[in-house]
């Protein structure tokens, strides 16, 4: 897993966000602000929950988008968590291009004696003018499943 340090995947839309995404992302969010469904911008959270880029299939888990493909038998996967930054509006025609990076890994013994592996990685965002629109920086855990005794 460590060799995966410095990797990085880049996915380009096919077309631009588009106006209706963007105006039933905001409803499906509960955010109705008239902003994002009449003036060409979109919700700022749209472009990091999207798979519109990246046109991958569903995994086992039933997440459609990005993930390294790691297979860690006899553990669980849980999403750690994720830092956004926002750093001007996306247009509802922008085309979206984002690259991942993994920025480290890590191995340690949780509490309870079960071994975990972590990964942060980040993603970029950016437009089809390559102006940075955001950046999320996750963390993925692989924990050990306990076995019952």
């Amino acid at each position: 897993m460590k060799s995966l340090v410095g990797t990085s995947r880049t996915y380009i839309a096919p077309e631009p966000l588009g106006q209706a995404a963007s105006r039933y992302f905001s409803l499906a969010i509960g955010d109705l602000n008239p902003i994002y469904s009449a003036q060409g911008i979109a919700p700022p959270t749209l472009i990091c929950e999207t798979n519109q880029y990246a046109n991958l299939p569903m995994d086992k888990d039933g997440y459609a988008g990005h993930s390294w493909g790691l297979e860690i038998p006899n553990t669980r996967l849980l999403r750690g968590g994720n830092s956004y930054k926002f750093y001007q509006h996306i247009r509802t025609n922008d085309i979206i291009e984002v690259t991942w990076t993994v920025d480290q890994l890590s191995e340690r013994v949780s509490s309870k004696g079960l071994a975990m592996a972590t990964m942060i990685s980040t993603a970029v965002y950016r437009n089809h003018k390559q102006e940075l629109l955001a950046s999320n920086t996750e963390s993925l855990i692989w924990v050990e499943i306990a076995v019952q005794k």
